[in-house]
């Protein structure tokens, strides 16, 4: 086989074994300050490792790493078993796996800030769980204990450490998940009859001992010490590091900061801080968790010669000449690679070196397309920029292409010139769409399906094209492999990367996630084409389910340019057979058949994600009914009722500052958006006008919000009171979608007008039933439904009512933003009826009260 074929296969390669120890690099090299590159020049004599394990982003203590990384200079790494999928969003309304997207950028953001790895297991994060049980009978247990027990394997950590306990303590069931599933692999790791599939890639391995990192529930940032019986030390962690200027507390604020869609922002600790570990297996301690682990080179056989070079090379280390290291260093790495290379820290110390070298020498590289993207079998323009900037003399001898092509040299580089190698090259014609490795294959019972074992645990795919520079140095030659990146700049901003990705050549997206019917009407679908190429033209189709038809049959399109889009429209008409289902945008060209969707998230705190999700929408035939028509709705923190509005027949307004100014009383009902209360400031100085919109008529329905001031919310409320008689929001929710609803009065206006809700009503809802339900409320609020999970008393709060004056208060904490665009039915159904209740007939009022 020629090298050309050979070399994308062993770039593939290159980059899985780096992201071992490193994150891919999607921005720029940064330039690395005397102070740290004598901090990395130390830890070359630190060999031990640590890996963290919890349950979502932003579980982590970021503290811990930051010191471990940092001060002890282990190599540490963070498994989080899911990516925040099941999460809230405070900035935007992606949910589901979208967040989930959004919530492993932010981790890797983190991750550069503190300085460990970050890893993720397949589990999907499926919302708030109660027990341990529930979250990995949903998961598959073995599933996601072979990925930790992978992780293990695979990192060799010396010491685990868990943020969690394996019980009811931990106040979530995944969090105690990921305290059971640790401990659990911890026992077998080593044990080769466990997972054996596993032993083709790694080795049984056995860590030293594992300790949980305890903490105060609702007492996050407290010094307590917990009073737990056991093995237990406490380690001071908010220590100051002269060579970074920053203690860790600051490190570590900066890094929790990251997990911007959470709201998780936080002043720095710059004082003492004490964090305490509980030995849960293996080897007792009495003061370190690293006790008794030998951190030195003797663990390596034959290592005399290296610990004696790194000795001298960290001692004649020169902060205003780094550069001076470098053939210290180039001897140092020879002596490595001398050693058994199949080792671990043999492999992560030579990469450490490899780093050194280039922060010593300020030498920087990258190669940038004219594009961010690029379709299979497209020729794309490439400019490498290296430079040099240290008086040492160094040979550029070749840059290598993901693609195949092969650029040789052998140019030496002056110090502080920059040269600029433009090429071209062609994406091969089987190159895989750049979609998330683990969004490739539908969600099946709370696990990504991923089959290459070598892809579980990274936090995002590898480079779509990669290049490679090798560079010749002190008589030796380096390879550096770095992703090829789109550089922008921004008039505002300066400038800007994100990844270079591989699209499809034309992408469709309708412009509804569900269309709904509740009658035979057709209604209008309109899609979106956009080219990922020039010069691309086909025919467009509707596949729909039986009982639906589509006119016209297809239609052709034609795009001359790339990013071009054309509009297309199509009549989707239900029958008497209609049932509910999906409907799917296909595109044929000359090429082949593509049916998927482009979505791009995009936030200045990330680097813009791609994704291709299917170009599909669902097709829900209900029998609903609405009485209402003009709403106005206040956008909260993110979500999609106002389209599922629209969908029933309702005109909507949204309603900012400026709207709320005028005239309210032409709205049948006002909805406020899901954490509104927690998010708008201005909803404090209008919140009377809307009370009185109440009073004279009007009908307001709340979605949830978070009640605040318990150590983890971050936002609490914009007003004293949100509604015209006192209550609060609590933590309470109903996390089992399939728990039964009872209906508090049967007779109610709000269950029987204009429909009659059933228990049928509440099939087919996904992930839970309500979050942060109110208590505590005024006797003039009615409580509508009783609900509880499994072996939980009732609880009352998930939709009160009131009769204000003339008009209408209701807060509900049902997931009406979850199921509404999920296209369940009987949310509709309900949701109709509570912004009708203004309408509602006197003959429908028994069983509520009216007080002024």
């Amino acid at each position: 086989m020629s090298l050309r074929k050979l070399l994308p296969a062993f770039l593939f390669g290159y980059f899985l074994s780096q992201i071992s120890f490193a994150q891919v690099p999607y921005g720029p090299i940064k330039s690395t300050p005397s102070g740290e590159i004598l901090s990395n020049l130390k830890k070359l004599n630190v060999l031990g490792s640590v890996l963290y394990v919890a349950a979502h982003p932003d579980d982590e203590n970021t503290l811990m790493l930051a010191y471990l990384a940092k001060d002890r200079l282990v190599r540490t790494g963070y498994l989080s078993l899911t990516r925040g999928d099941g999460g809230q969003n405070l900035i935007g309304s992606e949910q589901g796996e979208n967040i989930g997207v959004i919530r492993t950028q932010e981790l890797l953001a983190a991750r550069r800030i503190d300085g460990p790895d970050q890893f993720f297991s397949r589990a999907y994060d499926f919302g708030f769980s109660k027990s341990t049980d529930e979250a990995v009978r949903t998961w598959g247990q073995d599933k996601i204990l072979a990925d930790v027990v992978w992780m293990i394997r695979k990192y060799q950590p010396d010491v685990i450490i868990t943020r969690f306990p394996p019980d009811a303590r931990a106040g979530h069931g995944h969090h105690s998940a990921s305290g059971f599933l640790a401990e659990e692999a911890f026992k077998i790791s080593n044990d080769a009859t466990k997972f054996p599939e596993q032993l083709a890639y790694v080795k049984p391995w056995q860590a030293r001992r594992i300790m949980w990192n305890m903490f105060i529930p609702g007492a996050f940032l407290s010094n307590k010490k917990p009073e737990e019986a056991g093995n237990l030390i406490g380690i001071e962690t908010g220590l100051y590091n002269p060579l970074l200027g920053r203690s860790y507390g600051e490190i570590a604020s900066e890094s929790r900061s990251q997990h911007k869609s959470q709201g998780f922002g936080v002043a720095p600790n710059r004082g003492a801080r004490i964090d305490y570990l509980l030995l849960k297996g293996g080897d007792p301690v009495q003061k370190d968790p690293l006790e008794g682990i030998d951190l030195t080179w003797k663990r390596v056989p034959n290592s005399d010669v290296v610990q004696s070079l790194v000795t001298q090379t960290i001692s004649s280390f020169k902060p205003d000449q780094p550069a001076a290291s470098v053939p210290a260093l180039v001897q140092l790495y020879g002596a490595i690679t001398k050693l058994d290379t199949a080792n671990i820290y043999v492999k992560a110390k030579r990469q450490e070196v490899e780093t050194l070298i280039r922060q010593c020498l300020g030498l920087w590289f990258e190669t940038n397309p004219a594009d961010y993207a690029a379709t299979p079998g497209e020729t794309i323009k490439l400019t490498t920029n290296i430079v040099n900037r240290a008086d040492v003399p160094v040979t550029l001898v070749n840059v290598r292409y993901s693609t195949g092509k092969d650029t040789t040299l052998n140019m030496a580089l002056k110090p502080n010139d920059v040269v600029l190698l433009p090429t071209n090259v062609t994406i091969p014609k089987t190159q895989k769409i750049s979609q998330p490795y683990w969004l490739e294959k539908p969600i099946i019972k709370g696990v990504f399906q991923v089959d290459n074992q070598q892809l579980i645990g990274l936090p995002e795919n590898p480079p779509a094209v990669s290049a490679s520079y090798t560079f010749e140095i002190s008589g030796q030659r380096f390879t550096f492999g770095r992703p090829v990146v789109y550089r922008s700049t921004d008039p505002v901003d300066g400038e800007i990367y994100r990844p270079f990705i591989v699209q499809p050549e034309v992408t469709a997206n309708l412009t509804e996630r569900v269309y709904a019917f509740s009658d035979n009407i057709p209604k209008t679908a309109e899609i979106v084409l956009k080219a990922g190429r020039a010069n691309v033209a086909g025919t467009l189709k509707i596949d729909v389910p039986t009982g639906w038809r589509v006119e016209p049959a297809s239609l052709p399109f034609s795009l001359t340019t790339k990013g071009s889009e054309q509009r297309a429209t199509f009549q989707i008409i239900p029958t008497a057979q209609a049932q509910n289902g999906k409907l799917q945008a296909v595109m044929t060209t000359p090429d082949g058949t593509f049916a998927t969707s482009l979505r791009q998230i995009a936030y200045k705190h990330i680097p813009t994600q791609t994704l291709f999700p299917p170009s599909e929408a669902k097709l829900v035939k209900l029998d609903v009914k609405v009485t209402a028509k003009n709403i106005g709705y206040i956008v909260g923190a993110g979500d999609e009722v106002p389209a599922a509005l629209q969908q029933m027949g309702c005109h909507v307004t949204l309603l900012g500052p400026a709207q709320l100014n005028g005239n309210l009383a032409g709205f049948d009902a006002i909805v406020v958006g899901v954490r509104a209360y927690n998010t708008n400031d201005y909803l404090a100085l209008y919140q009377p006008k809307l009370m009185d919109y109440v009073k004279n008529g009007g009908t307001m329905v709340v979605q949830y919000v978070t009640p605040g001031g318990n150590g983890f919310i971050q936002n609490g409320l914009k007003v004293n009171q949100m509604g015209p008689y006192p209550f609060t929001v609590g933590a309470e929710r109903v996390t089992e979608e399939d728990a039964k609803m009872t209906f508090v009065n049967p007779q109610h206006r709000l269950l029987n007008y204009p429909n009659k809700i059933t228990e049928a009503d509440f099939s087919g809802w996904i992930q839970e039933r309500g979050i942060y339900f109110a208590k505590d409320y005024d006797k003039a609020y009615e409580p509508i439904f009783s609900a509880n999970d499994q072996n939980e008393a009732a609880k009352l709060g998930s939709l009160i009512y009131a009769k204000y004056g003339k008009g209408n208060f209701i807060y509900t904490g049902l997931v009406f933003f979850r199921e509404l665009p999920a296209g369940v039915p009987g949310a509709y159904r309900l949701f109709a009826n509570l912004i009708s209740v203004g309408a509602t007939p006197a003959a429908s009022v028994s069983g509520s009260q009216n007080r002024n």
